[in-house]
C-alpha cells in the first residue's frame, strides 16, 4: 500500500464499502470564519448524491474542500481510498475529482473547442482512467457541435453551463461534483439539464455530488441526498425517502 506525498495514510480500511468519497468529521471555512462542523458524507461508486440546505448552509464550502480549492481544519476526506489533505485543487483534478462551480466556471474570451481541449489535458496528465472523447461530449451536448469555434462568453446561461459540465467530463471524472447547476436557467431548461446530468452518470458510471436549490428535481435524478443546515449535517435519507419526509421542509 502506498502513501500520498503528504504523508497521510491510505484509508482503505476505513472506507464504507463501496465508497469513491468518503467525508469524515469535516471543519472548514475562510480563516477565522468556520462553516462547516464535524461534518459527515459518503458518494458510494456509481451513485448520484443530493446536498441540500438553505442559502449559507456550507453546501459549496463543502465542495470547495472535497475538491481541494479550501483547505481542512480537522477531519479527512478520502478518495479511492487515499486521503486527499493536503493536495490542492490540480492534484484533486488529476486524481479524478471535477468541479463545475456555480456561476458557470468557463474561460469566456476562449472557445468552446479551447474550453473543451483544457479538460482534455487535465485528462492526458491523469493514469489509470479511460478517456472521455470530445466526440461523446458533444453526443450528450449536440448543442454545442455547431458553435465549437464561438467564444464561450458568448453563449446563454444554459449554453455556458453545458460547456462547464462537458469541460469537466473531459478531464475523465471518477466523481463530478455539481455546484448550483440549474443557477440561472429557465424553468423549462432544469428538468432537461438534471436528465443529462444522470444521463451522464449512467453513461460513464460515475459518482455525482450535486447541490441543487430545486428541490424536488435534484432529489428525483438522486439516489440518495444529505441536508446542511448552519454547517451541520441534520439528515440523510434515499431520494425518494426524503421527499416524503414530513419534516424536510422545516429544516429549509
Amino acid at each position: 500500500m502506498t502513501e500520498p506525498r503528504d504523508g497521510h495514510r491510505a484509508a482503505v480500511q476505513t472506507m464504507s464499502p463501496g465508497a469513491a468519497l468518503e467525508v469524515r468529521g469535516v471543519t472548514a471555512g475562510y480563516g477565522a470564519h468556520t462553516v462547516l462542523r464535524d461534518v459527515s458524507l459518503t458518494v458510494r461508486e456509481r451513485e448520484v448524491v443530493s446536498l441540500l440546505g438553505h442559502n449559507g448552509a456550507g453546501k459549496s464550502t463543502l465542495l470547495r474542500a472535497v475538491a481541494g480549492v479550501i483547505g481542512v481544519e480537522r477531519g479527512d476526506i478520502d478518495f479511492g481510498g487515499m486521503s486527499q489533505i493536503g493536495h490542492g485543487s490540480a492534484r484533486v483534478a488529476q486524481d479524478g475529482i471535477a468541479l463545475v462551480p456555480q456561476g458557470r466556471g468557463v474561460f469566456p474570451n476562449l472557445t468552446i473547442g479551447e474550453n473543451l481541449q483544457l479538460g482534455g489535458g487535465i485528462a492526458r496528465r491523469a493514469t489509470g482512467r479511460e478517456k472521455v472523447s470530445m466526440d461523446f461530449v458533444l453526443d450528450l451536448f449536440p448543442a454545442l457541435s455547431s458553435r465549437l469555434h464561438e467564444d464561450a462568453g458568448t453563449l446563454s446561461g444554459g449554453q455556458q453551463q453545458m460547456v462547464a459540465i462537458a469541460t469537466a467530463l473531459m478531464t475523465s471524472p471518477r466523481l463530478l461534483l455539481l455546484d448550483e447547476p440549474s443557477t440561472g436557467l429557465a424553468p423549462v431548461l432544469v428538468q432537461t439539464m438534471l436528465d443529462q446530468i444522470r444521463s451522464v452518470h449512467q453513461e460513464l458510471g460515475i459518482g455525482v455530488l450535486i447541490v441543487e436549490q430545486n428541490i424536488h428535481e435534484a432529489l428525483r435524478v438522486s439516489d440518495r441526498a444529505y441536508v446542511l443546515r448552519l454547517g451541520e449535517m441534520v439528515r440523510e435519507r434515499p431520494a425518494s425517502a426524503l421527499l416524503d419526509d414530513p419534516d424536510i421542509w422545516d429544516l429549509f
